[in-house]
């Protein structure tokens, strides 16, 4: 924040330096109209940097929820394809990889999605994802099939552990700091711009005003909606895992 404050200090100097110096150096009129050069290129520039990083606030959690969303997919079906390689295991350890996969994944859509809304997760799931681990690769199995089967189990279960911490990632990832800040600085900015630069606007000429600043209240709450990606209107929800749960009934009844 220091440096924050120091760059706005050396800019503002800037501009003192430059109105002396041009002052001193040719003559020029003073310019006092809300509508002049000065106004003008002030508002220009002021809604400019606004947009920029209204831009910036709303690009950065879009991304980051469509990201979120992908990797929810992968990591649904990273399980679905565990859950087809348990069925060449002996018929006891596949009925126990089986019950802990859905288990887990009942755990996720039921207990820990909630919790992704408020940027964290459930450690209880990492837990049950080690344990699963743990439990596999410590499987006696027998014969080639069944080596390939445990080895494909595992690269499963090493892939949904991945995705996993990314959906940690993905539920503690929040817009770069200050830019929210930034974004309602610059809102405010604009809209209060007009009677700083000696405009007062009366009557029907108001109605502009409100209009932008609904508009521009509107936005800046937007960008603080959407900086989360699993809560809010751009919030990635459980549907692939979901389907999950639905995909491992379907291929438990047709074994």
């Amino acid at each position: 924040m220091v440096a924050y404050a120091l760059s706005i200090l050396a800019a503002g100097g800037v501009v003192v330096l430059a109105a002396l110096l041009f002052r001193k150096v040719r003559r020029a009129e003073d310019d006092r109209d809300p509508g002049g050069p000065s106004a003008g290129h002030a508002g220009a520039m002021l809604s400019a940097l606004f947009l920029l990083v209204f831009a910036i606030a709303i690009i950065v959690p879009w991304t980051t929820a469509d990201a979120a969303r992908q990797n929810t997919h992968a990591e649904s079906q990273a399980a679905v394809n565990a859950y087809w390689a348990a069925a060449a295991l002996p018929p006891d350890d596949a009925r126990q990889v089986r019950s802990a996969l859905r288990d887990y994944i009942t755990f996720v859509v039921r207990d820990e999605w909630p919790l992704m809304a408020q940027g964290h997760m459930d450690p209880v799931g990492a837990a049950r994802m080690d344990a699963l681990r743990g439990r596999v690769s410590a499987l006696t199995v027998s014969g080639t099939d069944q080596e390939d089967a445990k080895t494909d189990l595992l690269s499963h279960l090493g892939a949904l552990s991945s995705a996993r911490a990314q959906r940690a990632a993905d539920a503690a990832a929040t817009p770069p700091d200050g830019l929210l800040f930034l974004t309602v600085l610059t809102g405010l900015v604009v809209l209060v711009f007009p009677f700083m630069a000696g405009a007062r606007p009366r009557g029907l000429t108001l109605l502009p005003m409100l209009a932008m600043g609904a508009l521009l209240g509107f936005g800046v709450y937007l960008t603080w909606d959407i900086s989360h990606a699993f809560a809010g209107p751009l919030a990635v929800g459980p549907a692939p895992f979901q389907a999950a749960l639905q995909e491992f009934s379907r291929i438990g009844g047709s074994m």
